[in-house]
C-alpha cells in the first residue's frame, strides 16, 4: 500500500529546536510534525504529528548529517550550518547530489 503524504516540506523550511536537537513545522491540526536529527541521519524523511495521523514526507540532502559524529561519538558537525532555528544550505541551490565525473585537462609544455 503506498504511503499518502499531507505534504512535501523542505528542511530548510523547518524550524530547528536545539533543546530536543529535533526540527519541526506547523501541523494543520494546530500540533507540529516533529523528525529528530538522528532520524535523518539514518537517512528516514517521514516526520510525524504526536496529534494526528499526518505524515509529511521531509526533503534534504543526507549528506549534511554524514559528519555528525566523529570516532569518539562526540558532535562535531559544523555550527556555521545551524544559524537562527534552521539549517543553512552549504550547497547550490539545487542541492540534490547527482554524481557526475570531473573532467580535467592537461596542458603540458612542449
Amino acid at each position: 500500500m503506498p504511503v499518502s503524504y499531507y505534504d512535501e516540506v523542505e528542511l530548510e523550511d523547518m524550524a530547528y529546536d536545539e533543546e530536543k536537537d529535533l526540527f519541526h513545522f506547523p501541523c494543520p491540526c494546530g500540533d507540529r510534525f516533529e523528525i529528530t536529527r538522528q532520524q535523518l541521519k539514518d537517512a528516514e524523511d517521514v516526520a510525524r504529528c504526536p496529534s494526528c495521523s499526518l505524515i509529511i514526507r521531509v526533503v534534504f540532502d543526507p549528506l549534511d548529517f554524514e559528519d555528525d559524529d566523529d570516532r569518539d561519538g562526540t558532535r562535531k558537525h559544523s555550527k556555521a550550518l545551524w544559524t537562527s532555528g534552521k539549517l543553512q544550505r552549504r550547497r547550490s541551490p539545487d542541492y540534490r547530489r547527482v554524481d557526475m565525473p570531473i573532467v580535467v585537462d592537461i596542458v603540458a609544455p612542449l
